[in-house]
C-alpha cells in the first residue's frame, strides 16, 4: 500500500494539476449508500421503479417516498477525510477540476471549488411545469407534510434536480467533463466502478488523448488495463496518506 500511495503521488506531482473523476465509492465512506454494490440501493429497489423519468411522470409519490429516505441520509452525511483530501489538493494547485458522478453535494461541502457535477445534484428540485427550482432545505420542509413536495408557484410536484434513467444529461457539464478529460495531463478516478455511461468513456477519452490513468477503488473497472497505478483501496485512507507524502 505505502509503495502504491507512493507511485500515486509522484504522479499527481508529475502531472499537476491533475483531473479528478468521484463515484458513489468515495460518499460510502460518508453513510451514504452506493447503488450497484450487493448491498447497494438498487439490490433493495428497482431501478425501473423509482429512477426513471417514466416512473416519475406515471407515479410521483412513489419515486418521492425513495428520494425522501436520500434526503434525509443527507440531512447527516458530512464530507469524509477523502473528500477534504480533494479540496487540500486543489487547494495546493494538485488538483485542476473534479468531475463527479455524484449527487450529494458533499464535494461543495468539503471545500473543493471547481466541481463538475455531471448527474445533477440533489440540492434542489424543480418543477418540469413552470421551471421554479426549489433549495434542499425547503423540500425537506415540504416532505414533512406531505408525501412529494408541490412547487411553491404552481403546486405540481417537483422533481429531484438529478439525472433519471430516459433523461439525456445536462449539455454544459458532460461537454465540460469531456474537455477536461481530454486536456488531463492526468485522470484520478476515486470510487467509481466506471459502469455509467457516458461518464465511463471519460478515463479511454483521456489515455486516447495522451493522459495517464490511475485508479483509486474498491473492486475492478473496465479499464483498469490501461492504468498506470491501480490502489484497491478506500479514498479517504489513500488520499490522506498521499497527502501526506506530497507534504
Amino acid at each position: 500500500m505505502e509503495q502504491r500511495v507512493s507511485t500515486l503521488a509522484a504522479l499527481v506531482q508529475e502531472h499537476k494539476p491533475c483531473v479528478v473523476l468521484t463515484g458513489a465509492g468515495i460518499s460510502t465512506e460518508s453513510g451514504i449508500p452506493d447503488f450497484r454494490s450487493p448491498t447497494g440501493i438498487w439490490a433493495e429497489y428497482d431501478p425501473m421503479e423509482y429512477a426513471t423519468i417514466e416512473a416519475f411522470r406515471r407515479d410521483p409519490v412513489k419515486v418521492w417516498e425513495f428520494y425522501a429516505l436520500r434526503f434525509e441520509a443527507l440531512t447527516w452525511a458530512e464530507p469524509n477525510p477523502g473528500h477534504l483530501a480533494l479540496a487540500v489538493l486543489e487547494r495546493r494547485g494538485f488538483v485542476q477540476s473534479l468531475i463527479t458522478q455524484n449527487i450529494d453535494g458533499l464535494h461543495d461541502r468539503a471545500g473543493s471549488q471547481d466541481v463538475v457535477e455531471v448527474h445533477g445534484s440533489i440540492r434542489t428540485a424543480r418543477c418540469l411545469e413552470c421551471g421554479e427550482r426549489v433549495p434542499l432545505e425547503q423540500v425537506v420542509s415540504a416532505l414533512r407534510d406531505a408525501p412529494a413536495p408541490p412547487c411553491p408557484s404552481c403546486g405540481s410536484i417537483l422533481k429531484p434536480d438529478v439525472v433519471m434513467f430516459g433523461e439525456l444529461l445536462p449539455v454544459e457539464p458532460i461537454d465540460r467533463a469531456f474537455e477536461l478529460a481530454h486536456r488531463a495531463g492526468l485522470l484520478l478516478v476515486v470510487g467509481s466502478s466506471l459502469e455509467v455511461h457516458p461518464v465511463a468513456a471519460l478515463p479511454e477519452e483521456a489515455v486516447a488523448a495522451g493522459a495517464k490513468l490511475a485508479i483509486v477503488n474498491r473492486g475492478p473497472t473496465p479499464v483498469d488495463h490501461l492504468a498506470s497505478t491501480r490502489i484497491e483501496a478506500g479514498a479517504g485512507e489513500t488520499l490522506t496518506a498521499m497527502l501526506r507524502v506530497l507534504g
